[in-house]
Formats: C-alpha cells, sequence, structure tokens
C-alpha cells in the first residue's frame, strides 16, 4: 500500500511560508518529498537568514495588495496553505488603521488567495487549508482585529468547504495554539508572561512549528480524505476549560 503521507510528484504553495509556523509546514511538504513553494515580504530567500529556506522555491509577495496574488507563477498546485497573519500590539488594532491592517492580512487576503488559485486546486481535486488561530475561540482583549480576523478565517474554511466539495476541493483549517515564533514574542519574552501561559497548557508545554506541519499533513492527506470544513486546534488542550 502507497504511504498515504509520501507527497513525492505532488506541489505545495505555503502562503507566509518563510518564518515561523509556515516555515515549519513548508519544510514538512519537503521531507514527505513535495515540490514547495512559499511566498513572503521580502526581496530574496537570502532575506530570511532566520529560517530554513534550503529546497523551497522562494516568490515575493505582499498579500495587502489585493491584486498581486493574481500574478504569482506557480502554474500547477496540489496544496495550498494560508498561513500569513499580522497583530498590532499596545492597542492599535483599536483604532482603524491597525483594525484594518490586521483584517486586510488576517482575512481578506484569504479569499483573494483562495479565489486566485480556486481552479488550478479544482483541476487537481487538491486541498486547501487555512491557518487561524486559537484566538477565534475567546477574547482577546488587546487585539480585537486579530481576533475578529481569525474567527472569520475559521468560517470561512467552512463556507468554502461547503462551496467547492462537489468540485473535488477539500477545504479545512489548523487553529494553532501558543507557538513560539517572532509574532508571539510578545509573550515569550516576558517571564512571568510566558510562565502563566504555560500553567494554561495540558500537554505541558508549546507548540512547535512541527506540531502544526504534522496536522497540515494529514489534512492535505488521503487520510482525511472525507474531512471537509473543518478546523483542527492543535494547542495542547489549552482551550478544553
Amino acid at each position: 500500500m502507497a504511504d498515504p503521507l509520501d507527497y513525492s510528484g505532488k506541489t505545495a504553495l505555503v502562503i507566509g511560508g518563510t518564518s515561523g509556523i509556515g516555515n515549519g509546514i513548508a519544510q514538512a511538504f519537503r521531507a514527505a518529498g513535495a515540490t514547495v513553494h512559499v511566498t513572503g515580504t521580502r526581496g530574496s530567500a537570502d532575506d530570511y537568514p532566520d529560517s530554513n529556506m534550503d529546497g523551497l522555491t522562494f516568490h515575493t509577495l505582499d498579500v495587502s495588495e489585493r491584486d498581486a496574488v493574481a500574478g504569482l507563477d506557480v502554474p500547477k498546485v496540489d496544496v495550498v496553505v494560508l498561513c500569513q497573519g499580522i497583530v498590532r500590539y499596545s492597542r492599535e488594532e483599536f483604532d482603524r488603521p491597525g483594525w484594518d491592517a490586521v483584517v486586510e492580512v488576517n482575512l481578506n487576503s484569504l479569499m483573494d488567495c483562495a479565489r486566485a488559485f480556486h481552479d488550478r486546486l479544482a483541476e487537481a481535486k487538491g486541498s486547501l487549508i487555512i491557518v487561524s488561530s486559537v484566538g477565534a475561540f475567546h477574547a482577546m482583549v488587546g487585539n480585537p482585529a486579530y481576533a475578529a480576523s481569525k474567527a472569520g478565517a475559521v468560517s470561512l474554511v467552512t463556507s468554502l468547504a461547503t462551496a467547492w466539495a462537489r468540485e473535488g476541493i477539500r477545504v479545512n483549517g489548523i487553529a494553532p495554539g501558543l507557538v513560539e515564533t517572532k509574532m508571539t514574542a510578545v509573550t515569550f519574552e516576558n517571564e512571568k508572561r510566558r510562565e502563566a501561559s504555560l500553567r494554561t497548557i495540558p500537554a505541558g508545554r508549546f507548540g512547535q512549528p512541527e506540531d502544526m506541519a504534522g496536522a497540515a499533513l494529514f489534512l492535505a492527506s488521503p487520510l482525511a480524505d472525507y474531512m471537509h470544513g473543518q478546523t483542527l486546534r492543535v494547542d495542547g488542550g489549552m482551550t478544553l476549560s
């Protein structure tokens, strides 16, 4: 029997695959045999010295530019992972500029990317995976735009899954818990906040990009062939109570 997690001959695209969770997912698909394309906002792969760009094909893309993704040169694709995301701290999201910036990247660009790759995914009978956050399921006092946009991303998974299932496209999502990345440095660089956060996680550890990568490999595989519109909470049990 063929290995259902062997992606040899497949092509995966990870939007936001140059760092953090996205980079972990991209490298997992590469290790499983896929040809992997990633996007980032900088000029070249060399501009990401802190990330593992080995074996990845890099494309410059700013998803906040509404029509930019339509010009992305990836003619064949079996898996698309949407892992773009930003956050604004110091209560910037309560003001319109901060709110608009976060919603543009975290929600609007998801639909832009999904729309751009719909036909290629339909031809491949492929998989679309939207990475959101467990912030979609609880209040985030200082980050209303982030929480609302992630809740919107979870809802988008269900809507696109319903709309596109009969075309052979499976749409699912991943909601990471606390994963140690540059985006979450505000928590991890504060000792008291870090310790308090760790106490909320039954698994007793913070998440790693590799934890999200395992979920992505599963969701895009034949093992999940009957899964449509689901967002998996990969959070070490943090949202159980």
